[in-house]
């Protein structure tokens, strides 16, 4: 029987852009101690949304914006609840920095960019 798969976005900005192709589009970088969580998103309108209006505006994100896409076991994500915040179409999983490792074993394939948004001048 063929593993069903899901497929998650994460919003971010350059820093995490040029780590995760350090990886060669396989895994997400380790959090900072000051990020407990990684939070990938459930649609792409959603990382769109962050993207665009959050990262592309942000100095840290180096004013620019990408929407990584990619797949992962869905069994994996059994075990995390997906969390709305704010508004209802905005859903997340709240993944523990420690299970990061863990997650990066179950995505499958690469983790591609599905798109890019740049500060406007």
């Amino acid at each position: 029987m063929a593993q069903k798969l899901a497929t998650l976005y994460r919003p971010v900005g350059q820093v995490e852009l040029d780590l995760v192709r350090a990886s060669r589009f396989r895994e997400f970088p380790p959090r900072l101690p000051a990020q407990p969580f990684f939070y990938p998103v459930v649609t792409e309108e959603y990382a769109i949304q962050i993207a665009r209006d959050w990262n592309a505006r942000d100095a840290t994100s180096g004013f620019v914006g990408y929407v990584l896409c990619f797949s992962i076991r869905a069994e994996f994500l059994t075990r995390y609840e997906i969390h709305t915040v704010g508004d209802s179409s905005h859903r997340e999983y709240w993944i523990p920095a420690a299970d990061l490792p863990q997650f990066n074993e179950h995505i499958v394939g690469q983790i591609e960019i599905a798109s890019e948004f740049r500060r406007n001048v």
